[in-house]
């Protein structure tokens, strides 16, 4: 193994190159938001509404691959909106007149709303919500009158419901289905498996091949519940079609397992069958359809070729079930039970500890602070065009405060790539601008080259998210194209302030650790690989491992984002390595575990976890570890038969404990290594 889980590094040019490169359905989405922010500048012009660049940056939040995603959330943000702005409408009938009662209810409506992001349901749109109370009611304290109040409140509804109606005409006539979306990704899958079987994929396919192993298939089944819902898809291929999800995560594991094993390679002939088999298989998926009645011939192994025929016999159960789904009322003897065992209480609108875990209050209270602060800044200032800093406090803070610098580092830069693009659009492009369509032609550059950032990796895309948001501060500045130099420079040190303020406050008050979480998160995910260990039939293991390997990706990226803390947040380097092995350790019995049928590992498994939760940091033998985990409880049995196959699964997983156990080595000791050859 090359590295531990969690080795991530802050992206350098290069990898900042691959990060930006061009992979399925990215052009389209990109294009399709330039357009309705272009669009939207368009309907603000021409009505005059203000605060139009607002109303642009909003639509990279109404935005998904799909159509029925992006028209569904644009319809639930704007009847949230519409009951959020009515509330602010009866606080302005009582505050209108005592600005010590306005600030005390802008403080109240504040925390009551961010409490709600945190603890509940409104988590994937708390932002944008945030973002628009917070322009509400910034709008009521700036109102010397009743009747100029309304308006301006009835100004913020209107700059979230033209980007909204322009979002849902937009996505209703050039998004594509859900349907298409998770066919073509399921196309995708077989063509990179077929590339890696081969051994001639490249390294931007082998890229994405672990991408799409790490994703799960929680996408597509979401794809899947949507098509249904929007009528095309009959219940009998929503059916095979999640089959055949579950059956290309199978298909990805075996296939990496093959590739990655020297030991588990597919000889030539072999490997060119199956990767014929699986092109056609993408071209019927990406035509639409789906591959019914797929039949392999039985090719030939060497003699003693174990992983290879284990392998192949796996690839062939996934292949020729594909989209064969189980019996209807056929339920899997370990599956149901565990799934019956499964916390319940998520389904509601609250999380299950929203009222008793502390941490809701004090992002609400944190996040309050820091915006009120921002607020009172600019007023005691009488400096109106820094008003972005109250904003920007809603926009940038998150839970932990690893992801909370995380996204300052990257709103940051793109506040200054935006900037530095909407500054140069001031000086050399508006000058020369005379229409309102040359004004759109400008905004759909400046948003497609934001949108490309923004739809990309989690490692960039909010900075993406910031260069819109500069961007359009600059250059959007009224119904009319105009290049006021000053108006852009105090929105941007606005911008600034309100992300250094941000900082100071949720570094230096109450900080959250991302180690409870990641904790919490491994706790599940061993649990999670014990039930598959245990799980004896081969859908149910490829419909569990898509979900343990989508919580790996996730937490490794949570184990990256430790760098991000201070020092006196972060927990100590041997929390940080320990964690790493025992991820690493996981990592290495995945393929083993869902090629063992269920027959070895959840010991292993226990193990980790028992010594995650004593906080054991000691290094492990792994090696001695993995064999007496593989060893078939043959006595328990009565069974005195040796498992080739387990054999040789065993051998593998030593030989990878080893390399963990290898890098996983003190510097002390391979320093007195290196001392004693001398």
């Amino acid at each position: 193994m090359a590295s531990l889980a969690g080795d991530i590094r802050r992206p350098g040019p290069r990898e900042i190159a691959k990060l930006l490169a061009p992979f399925p359905g990215r052009a389209a989405i990109v294009t399709r938001i330039a357009l309705i922010c272009a669009l939207t500048v368009l309907v603000t012009a021409g009505y005059g509404t203000p605060d139009a660049a607002t109303g642009a940056y909003i639509v990279f939040f109404l935005n998904r691959p799909d159509r029925m995603t992006s028209v569904v959330m644009s319809i639930a943000l704007m009847l949230l909106v519409t009951v959020i702005i009515g509330i602010v409408m009866i606080f302005a009938i009582f505050t209108i007149d005592q600005p010590p009662l306005r600030v005390a209810s802008i403080a109240l409506l504040s925390f009551g709303l961010l409490f709600a992001t945190s603890a509940s349901k409104l988590r994937p749109i708390g932002a944008i919500l945030a973002m628009i109370v917070g322009f509400g009611l910034d709008e009521l304290g700036l109102a010397p009158l009743g009747e100029a109040a309304t308006r301006g409140l009835m100004y913020a509804w209107l700059m979230v419901a033209i980007p909204i109606g322009v979002a849902i005409a937009v996505n209703l006539v050039i998004a594509p289905s859900p349907r298409r979306l998770a066919t073509a990704q399921l196309a995708r899958r077989l063509r990179l498996a077929a590339r890696r079987v081969t051994g001639t994929a490249t390294d931007e396919e082998r890229a994405a091949f672990d991408a799409c192993m790490r994703e799960g298939d929680r996408q597509i089944l979401t794809w899947l519940k949507l098509s249904k819902l929007e009528g095309t898809l009959t219940p009998a291929d929503g059916a095979a079609l999640r089959q055949a999800a579950a059956s290309t995560t199978a298909v990805l594991i075996a296939t990496d397992f093959a590739a990655s094993e020297p030991g588990a390679r597919l000889p030539d002939a072999c490997a060119a069958q199956l990767a014929e088999t699986m092109t056609q298989m993408a071209a019927m998926l990406e035509a639409g359809g789906y591959p019914v009645d797929v039949t392999l011939a039985a090719p030939e192994l060497p003699e003693g070729a174990v992983l290879p025929a284990l392998v192949l016999a796996d690839l062939r159960a996934a292949l020729e079930g594909f989209a064969v789904p189980p019996a209807q009322g056929a339920a899997a003897p370990v599956a149901a039970p565990e799934k019956a065992a499964e916390p319940a209480g998520r389904s509601g609108f609250f999380d299950a500890d929203a009222f008793s875990n502390p941490d809701h209050v004090r992002y609400a209270l944190k996040t309050t602070a820091a915006a009120m602060f921002c607020y009172v800044l600019y007023q005691q200032l009488d400096w109106p065009g820094i008003h972005t800093c109250f904003i920007t406090c809603y926009m940038v803070s998150l839970s932990t405060t690893a992801e909370t610098v995380e996204k300052l580092t990257l709103r940051i830069a793109g506040c200054l790539v935006g900037a530095l693009l909407g500054t140069a659009a001031i000086v050399f492009v508006t000058p020369r601008l005379t229409s309102v369509g040359e004004l759109m032609a400008l905004v759909f550059a400046g948003a497609w080259l934001a949108a490309w950032v923004a739809m990309g990796s989690a490692r960039i895309a909010y900075a993406g998210m910031q260069i819109a948001f500069a961007f359009f501060l600059c250059v959007i500045q009224g119904a009319a194209p105009a290049f006021d130099l000053t108006l852009a420079r105090d929105r941007v040190i606005g911008i600034l302030i309100g992300n250094v303020v941000v900082y100071l406050v949720f570094t230096r008050v109450w900080p959250v650790s991302i180690a409870s979480r990641i904790d919490a998160t491994f706790k599940s995910l061993v649990a999670q690989w014990s039930r598959i260990a245990r799980a004896a039939d081969a859908r149910t293991r490829s419909a569990l491992a898509a979900g343990a390997l989508a919580q790996y990706g996730g937490l490794r990226q949570d184990i990256g984002l430790i760098h991000y803390e201070p020092s006196w947040v972060r927990p100590e380097p041997e929390w940080v390595a320990s964690r790493r092995r025992a991820l690493a350790e996981l990592e290495a019995l995945e393929a083993p575990l869902v090629l063992a049928a269920g027959r070895a590992g959840a010991a292993r498994l226990g193990e980790i976890a028992q010594r995650l939760a004593a906080g054991d940091d000691a290094p492990v033998q792994a090696a001695q570890h993995a064999a007496d985990t593989l060893k078939p409880s043959a006595e328990a049995a009565g069974d005195h038969t040796a498992d080739p196959a387990l054999d040789a699964l065993q051998n593998v997983i030593v030989r990878r404990f080893g390399q963990i156990a290898e890098i996983t080595r003190p510097a002390s000791a391979t320093e007195t290594t290196t001392d004693a050859r001398h």
